[in-house]
């Protein structure tokens, strides 16, 4: 149609056209990322599940396996959850023994979550399950498209970004996205 343009599931009126909007769930990309998102999560649990841990608590333990000593509200920060979320999992984790609290040195009010000998063995045996997941729900795709679809997503999140908090598309994160992902999504 003159003066329509479609882009992911959208229809922008040109000038004069009368906007029509139509977006069925199979082509909206928030519904379909979060379609998939629920599905990798539903079976990252149920391989993880055997192990004592739960979805919660894995993404705890990632950020932990690569930074020990965190204080609850930069974990937080870094899982990007709500803090009381966090501090349910984090005791959740304390009685199963994968964390212990040790109140900081520095600033008394914080409390510093470290990983214990259990939590620490964790890593060994999960990570091999999540990379089996992760294998299996690209089964089928190239590295390069892989690597391709990776990119598109962190164009969306930098785009996302700078809807909700006002960050530059022209940072050195930005910057660092393959030129097809800048050029369609942006």
């Amino acid at each position: 149609m003159p003066g329509r343009t479609r882009t992911a599931g959208r229809t922008s009126a040109g000038q004069g056209a009368a906007a029509s909007v139509n977006l069925p769930l199979e082509s909206s990309v928030g519904y379909q990322v979060r379609l998939t998102h629920r599905s990798i999560q539903r079976l990252l649990q149920s391989r993880i599940e055997p192990y004592g841990v739960q979805l919660g608590m894995w993404y705890l333990l990632r950020v932990l396996w690569n930074e020990d000593g965190l204080t609850q509200r930069e974990l937080s920060h870094r899982v990007e959850i709500m803090e009381p979320t966090t501090l349910q999992t984090i005791a959740a984790m304390e009685r199963s023994g994968l964390i212990k609290r040790v109140r900081n040195a520095t600033d008394r009010r914080k409390m510093n979550v470290f990983l214990t000998k259990k939590g620490r063995q964790l890593e060994a045996q999960l990570l091999p399950v999540a990379v089996e997941v992760v294998n299996e729900v690209v089964r089928g795709f190239t590295e390069e498209e892989v690597q391709r679809f990776l990119g598109f997503l962190r164009a969306i999140q930098r785009n996302l970004s700078v809807q909700l908090e006002g960050v530059d598309a022209g940072d050195a994160d930005f910057a660092d996205a393959p030129p097809a992902a800048r050029a369609v999504l942006v």
